[in-house]
């Protein structure tokens, strides 16, 4: 069966903010995971059965500190590039937010294929290991609406908060 469908292409701005650290990578991957706790599923299931409402569904599935994200996913390509020959440590992941997501997705579903973010962290040698993520706010600018844009704002406001809880600096376009 062939569909008919209208095609649109846009151009959209994207900002890899890469930030080097002199801490090993499972140090770092384990302060990650403390920081951004994986999304409790159980949890989720329980509260949407119970039929809780938005404001308690949000508070009880955020994560700690300003930031509030939580993992939504996670991924290890070791395994598998290590068959291939590269045997580099690497995690990523998807983070995110229910509330700040919501508040662009009553604008425009599209803006979910930014939301959550993704987090990469990679072994460099010595000691080292760098975390890249692309700005969140910098894809989001491209749905010509502000509620979208100013939702993308807020979630450069919470990677900068969570990469400063984390010990590391907050990159220059994070800084509001």
């Amino acid at each position: 069966m062939t569909y008919r469908a209208t095609e649109r292409i846009h151009t959209v701005e994207a900002r890899r903010i890469e930030l080097e650290a002199e801490v090993p990578f499972a140090q770092l991957r384990r302060a990650f995971e403390e920081q951004v706790p994986e999304l409790d599923r159980r949890l989720q299931s329980g509260l949407l059965d119970q039929g809780a409402d938005w404001s308690t569904l949000t508070r009880m599935l955020e994560g700690p500190g300003m930031h509030g994200l939580v993992r939504f996913w996670t991924g290890d390509p070791r395994p598998v590039m290590r068959v291939g020959g590269v045997d580099t440590s690497s995690v990523s992941y998807l983070v995110g937010d229910y509330a700040t997501a919501a508040r662009m997705y009553r604008h425009d579903a599209g803006a979910l294929l930014y939301s959550p973010m993704r987090v990469e962290l990679h072994d460099v040698g010595g000691g080292r290991t760098v975390l890249s993520v692309e700005q969140p706010s910098a894809p989001l600018r491209g749905f010509g609406n502000n509620k979208i844009t100013q939702a993308g704002y807020e979630l450069d406001r919470k990677l900068g908060d969570l990469l400063e809880d984390l010990g590391l600096p907050r990159p220059s376009v994070l800084r509001l």
